[in-house]
């Protein structure tokens, strides 16, 4: 099944009518909902017509993945919109799927018919921005659209955004404080440590002259130890963020996640957004919504510029993890651009590559600029919000980054 069956996979089970209690009329509702109408039963004559809510349901499929003419064309060719292009009837619409489907398929549903339909437009009026379900999708949609908006429909927008937001927060801040704030700063070796803190690999290793054959064991004359971080600020992380069109829930994530490291006094955190040109949207990230309206999604692709700027940036190399979150497309100068991260390694900076920053599965990205990065020693992987904190605290503590095994499907040869 693909796109056009992908909502009618999910329809309730529960809001049927008494055929449900016999197993093969209920099979027959189910692939009737799947499936969509035969000719016959548009002709009136069907064997499996529906009735009550699931006759809703249908009508709401319908009108997004149902064909015109010959069934037999769907899935081969451009179909024909059945919402038409009145705005009330979408809002109804909207209303409708709202009603007889889970928030998952809901999304799903919209994102369908803003990308086949056309209704991008339509989002640019405040009564259809309030009728949709929010999603990390929509926002990029919104973001793509803020220049062409009027007036009136921008506040509308803004809530619609800080909504999502807010959302994002809740489900991420927490961990990402969790994991990262009470790390400990294993750059910073003390050497009376507390026995918790102790770190037994260096410990054992800088006191095997001591090893005593007879009893088989090491006397640990000095002790290396994990020194916790201080609350001045101890590491420099910087996001460059490509804003390019197919990168539109990476960035509302990094911004998110931008807006979290930045509340922490433990760092000090820049976020960079670019695609042909870069902006430095560092003095917004006390806002998220803010930081968001600021980008511009679309156009072009210059990485090897951002990361000119990202350099020039960055007065304690060792100290310093910059995250690269882009799918590598480059329109710029590629031998700069790698030229720009072997240099910086190359000064101790740990230096990350993330194609996607979102809960979609692989992404498209330059497998050539991947490998190339791999062979620097910054592998290039796809990253889930989730994972994210763990990243981030795996490139603090400079120690190897937790790489998915599936991660964008990327060779073993990209992995660390």
């Amino acid at each position: 099944m693909g796109t056009d069956t992908t909502a009618r996979t999910h329809t309730d089970p529960t809001a049927t009518d008494p055929a449900a209690t016999d197993p093969a009329a209920e099979r027959l509702r189910r692939w009737r909902l799947v499936l969509g109408a035969d000719p016959a039963e548009r002709a009136g004559g069907g064997l499996a017509a529906l009735s009550g809510a699931d006759s809703a349901m249908d009508r709401a499929l319908e009108a997004l993945y149902g064909g015109q003419g010959d069934p037999a064309a769907q899935g081969s060719g451009p179909r024909e919109a059945g919402l038409g292009g009145s705005a009330p009837r979408v809002a109804r619409w909207l209303g409708d799927i709202r009603t007889y489907f889970p928030a998952s398929v809901v999304q799903v549903m919209q994102r369908d018919a803003i990308d086949r339909l056309g209704l991008s437009a339509l989002l640019l009026e405040p009564e259809m921005l309030e009728a949709v379900e929010a999603d990390v999708h929509l926002v990029g949609t919104l973001l793509s659209l803020h220049k062409a908006m009027p007036e009136t429909t921008k506040e509308t927008a803004r809530a619609v955004v800080r909504k999502v937001v807010e959302d994002l927060e809740k489900r991420l801040a927490a961990r990402t404080r969790a994991t990262l704030t009470g790390a400990l700063d294993r750059s910073a070796r003390i050497s009376r440590p507390r026995h918790r803190d102790i770190d037994w690999d260096r410990t054992i290793r800088a006191n095997l002259k001591n090893y005593l054959p007879e009893y088989r064991t090491v006397v640990p004359e000095r002790l290396v130890g994990y020194g916790r971080a201080a609350r001045s600020v101890k590491k420099d992380v910087i996001l460059c963020i490509d804003q390019s069109g197919s990168m539109a829930a990476s960035v509302v994530y990094a911004s998110v996640f931008g807006a979290v490291l930045a509340s922490m006094r433990t760092l000090d955190t820049r976020l960079v957004v670019f695609d042909t040109s870069v902006v430095d949207l560092t003095d917004q990230l006390s806002d998220p919504v803010d930081v968001l309206f600021g980008t511009r999604l679309g156009g072009g692709t210059d990485i090897n510029r951002a990361l000119a700027y990202c350099q020039s940036r960055i007065t304690r190399p060792a100290e310093t993890v910059v995250v690269l979150i882009s799918d590598l497309y480059e329109g710029g100068i590629r031998d700069g651009m790698l030229k720009r991260v072997a240099a910086m390694k190359a000064a101790g900076v740990q230096f990350v590559t993330l194609l996607a920053l979102s809960d979609e599965g692989a992404p498209a990205y330059d497998r050539e600029h991947a490998a190339a990065l791999a062979a620097l020693g910054a592998p290039a992987f796809a990253c889930t919000p989730d994972l994210f904190p763990e990243v981030m605290a795996a490139a603090l503590e400079k120690r190897p980054l937790p790489v998915p095994d599936t991660a964008a499907g990327i060779p073993a040869a990209h992995a660390p």
